[in-house]
């Protein structure tokens, strides 16, 4: 008999991803389209699209990963930070055209779901997870419960009247300000012009190019310093840094942030810290959308 799937839907400031995924997170078919930035309606229609091009004969849910909070008394998505999407229940839409039970989940919250059910926090009962790509989310696990509230992991202040953070966030010095992408892309243009990106850094950084590995070391030890608060507040068992920055730049910020974050934590958080690359990449988003799905089917049961 063929294990039960959902179609995981993981809703990014740059691109869509959907896939088939079953309850074990091995994923089947999948579609990639880049994210619409016109309109409102725009993106919940590339929702619709990239579902119904993985659609197939036995799907039992659908999971959606949005960068929103959500409001959890109406499950309405209160506004997303680099999208235009605002007041909105993007699950209404996919029900009502597919029929399906939907389930829907903060993006980063749904990754941390996934990293702890079955990637790098597997085992463990307390996680942070800290999503790096165009903005910076995050996700909890509390006594092995993944936390269901807001979880803006990005929006702790790190610099008060540092950079302005982006999108619609009205603050400063956000962590999502400068340890995100788009903070990568500011850097390597104030090193090369305009025409440099986060990708040209990265390259650059690991070709020993001293100004790029410099500028990626701030950026990691401003990340370490956010770790390092939370694991004050939360003790995790393990932090796990994902996102496709995260992936893409590794221990050029993840060393300089276990240093911040070990100078910044107490004791005996200073030592036994443990910040890990995620396990699942860029999939975990995919694959935690799906679990929220099947969780969503399951109480339906």
């Amino acid at each position: 008999m063929q294990a039960e799937r959902a179609i995981g839907v993981d809703l990014g400031g740059t691109k869509i991803l959907a896939g088939v995924v079953d309850r074990a997170g091995v994923i089947g078919e999948t579609m990639e389209i880049a994210t619409p930035s016109g309109s409102q309606e725009a993106v919940l229609e590339a929702l619709n699209t990239v579902i119904a091009d993985v659609l197939e004969d036995g799907i039992v849910a659908v999971g959606l990963g949005a960068p929103m909070n959500f409001d959890r008394r109406t499950g309405r998505g209160v506004r997303a930070t680099n999208l235009p999407l605002h007041d909105i229940d993007p699950g209404a839409g996919i029900r009502a055209r597919f029929g399906l039970p939907v389930g829907v989940e903060n993006d980063a919250n749904a990754a941390a779901l996934a990293e702890w059910r079955l990637g790098a926090g597997r085992g463990t009962s307390n996680l942070v997870m800290l999503t790096l790509g165009t903005g910076v989310g995050g996700g909890i696990v509390i006594d092995d419960h993944l936390y269901r509230g807001w979880a803006e992991l990005g929006h702790i202040v790190v610099e008060a009247g540092g950079q302005p953070c982006q999108g619609n966030c009205h603050g400063r010095g956000h962590l999502e300000a400068v340890a995100s992408g788009h903070a990568a892309d500011r850097a390597a243009r104030a090193l090369w012009g305009d025409d440099a990106d986060a990708h040209q850094l990265v390259a650059r950084a690991r070709g020993g190019d001293a100004a790029a590995v410099a500028a990626l070391a701030r950026i990691g030890e401003l990340l370490g310093a956010a770790i390092g608060s939370l694991a004050n507040i939360f003790d995790p068992d393990v932090v796990v840094i994902g996102g496709g920055f995260g992936a893409a730049a590794g221990d050029l910020i993840l060393d300089p942030a276990r240093a911040s974050a070990r100078r910044e934590a107490i004791e005996p958080a200073d030592e036994n810290l443990q910040i890990v690359d995620a396990t699942l990449g860029e999939e975990a988003g995919l694959i935690g959308a799906a679990l929220v799905g099947f969780e969503t089917l399951d109480g339906l049961r």
